[in-house]
């Protein structure tokens, strides 16, 4: 059986943000219309909690008709060296037989897709005019959610803040080079929120990083660096004041921190998530209201956005002969 491996460059190639950001799109909307499984993931922890291995397993019917997994191991503190924090594989099987069609790199399409759903998620909830954005973080998510906003918004200036200092400088540096657009860096994340129409908290804080007191009207929020229940990038308030919407209302039920912990203060009850952001992109649900609204978009992360991402490369690379075949069984043998 012929199994085609597709490295990270290859991904980087055959997905651009453009391209993610429709391919994203669609399948929020196979969730809403009940043409994808995403069960909540499984994480097995090492024992000092140092690093884990998630599992996140989904099928795609109707025209695609693939079931598959994504296998990736987080190991934070790679930060501090030459690796990746996210480093595994997607694996794609066909639903006839079970013949495994493609194993893909799936940092890069971790890193692609998360950014491409915040902007879908920016692209039915931020005000149609707004240009400012800010980035709490400088990992290669601040990177990938700068590109996702330029595809969807007119952004004309960007705003950054992260810790270690320095690290938020050398990110501003390298992307005033890349972007014609005007970056600069904040010394305090409340100073880099101010006045903005955008902002997206890409961190690996454990703590709050984005208030309440500090958020304007008008704004959208992107949350997307905490992704467990014990942790959270913004604080009661700001939850409190804005309009939620989520990738998975299961997933953000058992997983998210940024809701669980406001909830269990008595601050939020599950009505105040108005719903999934593939009801909104079919009209299901009721968006941003009027422009001097603040929306929240809490993204966790689903099994469908890899599985569609990596249906796409496949695809895409089966037209270029893209990758490498090789042979993996699967074939019955005759005994």
């Amino acid at each position: 059986m012929k199994v085609r491996l597709i490295h990270h460059l290859e991904v980087k190639q055959l997905l651009s943000m453009k391209e993610c950001i429709e391919v994203m799109e669609k399948a929020f909307k196979l969730v809403a219309s009940g043409d994808a499984e995403v069960p909540l993931r499984t994480s097995l922890w090492l024992p000092d909690k140092t690093g884990l291995l998630g599992m996140m397993p989904g099928y795609i019917t109707g025209d695609t008709n693939i079931i598959g997994i994504k296998v990736i191991s987080a190991f934070l503190k790679n930060h501090e060296t030459p690796y990746d924090s996210h480093q595994g594989m997607v694996l794609l099987f066909e639903t006839k037989h079970g013949c495994p069609l493609a194993i893909i790199d799936a940092g890069q399409i971790t890193a692609i897709r998360t950014a491409a759903s915040s902007g879908v998620a920016t692209k039915h909830l931020a005000n149609p005019d707004a240009s400012r954005l800010a980035i709490l973080g400088s990992g290669t998510q601040a990177s990938k959610h700068l590109e996702a906003m330029l595809e969807v918004r007119p952004i004309n200036h960007v705003s950054v803040w992260s810790l270690p200092l320095d690290h938020g400088r050398a990110f501003v540096e390298r992307k005033s080079k890349q972007y014609e657009i005007e970056i600069d860096f904040k010394e305090s994340s409340q100073e880099a929120v101010k006045d903005a129409d955008i902002i997206c908290t890409v961190t690996s804080s454990s703590d709050p990083v984005l208030f309440g007191n500090t958020l304007e009207e008008c704004v959208h929020i992107n949350a997307v660096g905490a992704c467990i229940p014990t942790t959270r990038e913004l604080d009661t308030e700001a939850v409190v004041k804005s309009r939620l919407y989520v990738d998975c209302l299961e997933s953000a039920l058992n997983e998210s921190g940024d809701f669980l912990i406001p909830k269990a203060e008595g601050a939020i009850g599950e009505d105040h998530i108005l719903g999934e952001l593939g009801d909104l992109i079919l009209g299901k649900i009721k968006g941003r209201q009027n422009e001097n609204e603040i929306t929240l978009f809490k993204s966790l992360g689903i099994s469908v956005e890899d599985l569609a991402s990596a249906y796409y490369i496949y695809q895409k690379a089966l037209k270029q002969d893209a990758g490498v075949e090789v042979e993996l069984g699967g074939l019955r043998e005759e005994g």
